[in-house]
């Protein structure tokens, strides 16, 4: 099972997106039959089996285990992943592009983490073992002014790395993406 599996099949996202799909694929972290999953979640089994087929039918849960009862066989599904993600790919045309003239817009900062996404994604799906790093920080400007020269700072540090370490001839190519945008107030 991967950490996270990220959807670029429209129809794999809408199926992935319904309430009740949803729940199942939370439940189904480890092998459950659909007899299972009916008591946790409240639902007849039949309905359960239902929205097992259709997550099955696009690669969100596989068999884990089949177990015979008498005459009948007791399926175990489990999720294809820990969790999911879809991508702005799944929308095709309407996915965001970053305009090149667009830097510090909000919108530019979006289609940027669409790119990671869509990139990653399908690296994930080709290479193993696939090389990432992921940067995380909080930090708060004392005001637009400190904000601007942190803005000039990074860009003039990032350019000088990345014109220490790039190298033309480099046997693959990475994509460095920095990001700065204010937390809501909601986030975790």
């Amino acid at each position: 099972m991967t950490d996270v599996d990220v959807i670029e099949d429209p129809a794999t996202a809408v199926v992935a997106l319904d309430p009740v799909r949803a729940r199942l694929l939370a439940e189904l972290a480890e092998p459950r039959s659909a007899a299972m999953l009916a008591t946790r979640v409240g639902l007849p089994r039949q309905k359960v089996n239902y929205h097992l087929r259709a997550l099955e039918a696009h690669g969100l849960v596989r068999v884990a285990e089949e177990r015979r009862w008498g005459g009948l066989t007791e399926r175990l599904l489990v999720a294809s992943a820990a969790s999911y993600l879809v991508s702005p790919q799944a929308l095709g045309p309407a996915a965001p592009r970053a305009a090149s003239d667009e830097a510090l817009s909000a919108g530019y900062v979006l289609a940027l983490a669409a790119r990671v996404v869509r990139e990653v994604g399908a690296a994930q799906r080709t290479s193993a073992p696939l090389e990432t790093l992921g940067l995380d920080t909080e930090l708060r400007f004392a005001d637009a002014e400190a904000r601007a020269a942190f803005a000039r700072d990074l860009a003039s540090a990032v350019t000088a790395l990345a014109s220490r370490y790039h190298d033309p001839d480099g046997d693959e190519a990475h994509r460095l993406v920095v990001a700065v945008h204010p937390i809501p107030e909601e986030a975790p």
